[in-house]
């Protein structure tokens, strides 16, 4: 992660869409004359990124790769490494991930990439958000991509088994067993698993997983002196190793670190952009 100036705002989207996308969100991000790096660390949702201004890069095996607008970013497991310089305005759609693909018509196995460009109807609202964001018209440009949201959820309709446990899975936090979800949902372990699989890419437990790692995240970045062995009870973590095991395998680090560099920050008084619900 990395410090720099930032001008984050999220809009809540129409009740029609909330059981598909959490939020549109816009980003205005100076990173200075210097190319610089910035991490996203994984959470429970796939993001939509349009961006306009300088070039955005991704590392890719050690190679920093220009990024097509608008790209995907789906269910991470891993952080993601982009680079940039100067000014970068980004508009973003933060989509539950049993959703996206239908609501899209994509196949879920895109999910599986991580970060990509992607060939879709959607890249036709570029140019009409560039002249609207470079015209500072930023709430019009969100008023576009929800316009164009709303078209396409009339369409796919809702799949209601995928809405009720992914409700369900969001409450909790990603705490709840998959028994649990296919319980609340009224379905069949089974039939859950094979609907989600489908919609999402993943299983309930690779989503749950990366939605408890998140709620973790958060916990420890704004209250850095959190006991760990007592969140890991708290979030459901079998004990505090468990909880640190899976802590390193999203981020790259453990929880201990993780909190000592958030007080850091803290003390410096550095604003620090992460994805974050």
């Amino acid at each position: 992660m990395l410090s720099f100036q930032t001008n984050h705002q999220e809009f809540i989207p129409a009740e029609e869409l909330q059981k598909s996308v959490k939020c549109f969100w816009y980003d205005k991000i100076d990173y200075g004359r210097v190319p610089s790096n910035f991490e996203v660390i994984p959470d429970g949702y796939a993001e939509i990124i349009f961006y306009f201004g300088n070039e955005l890069r991704i590392s890719s095996n050690g190679v920093m790769k220009p990024l097509t607008s608008p790209f995907m970013i789906g269910l991470l497991h891993q952080p993601a490494v982009f680079n940039s310089v100067n000014s970068l305005e980004i508009i973003g759609i933060r989509c539950y991930p049993w959703m996206v693909f239908d609501l899209l018509e994509l196949s879920s196995q895109k999910g599986k990439v991580g970060v990509q460009a992607f060939e879709h109807p959607i890249a036709k609202l570029q140019s009409v958000l560039n002249d609207l964001i470079a015209s500072h018209k930023i709430e019009e440009a969100i008023a576009k991509v929800e316009d164009y949201f709303l078209t396409v959820e009339v369409k796919s309709g809702t799949n209601t088994l995928l809405s009720k446990a992914g409700a369900a899975m969001t409450v909790a936090g990603g705490s709840m067993s998959v028994g649990e979800v296919a319980a609340v949902s009224h379905v069949t372990i089974r039939t859950l698993e094979r609907n989600f699989k489908q919609s999402a890419g993943y299983t309930v437990k690779n989503v749950s997983a990366v939605m408890r790692f998140e709620q973790a995240r958060n916990r420890l970045w704004f209250e850095p002196n959190l006991s760990i062995a007592s969140l890991a009870q708290e979030l459901g973590y079998t004990d505090q190793s468990h909880l640190s095991r899976e802590f390193k395998r999203y981020s790259g680090t453990t929880p201990g670190a993780f909190a000592r560099k958030a007080k850091q920050q803290m003390v410096n008084y550095d604003f620090v952009a992460f994805i974050q619900s």
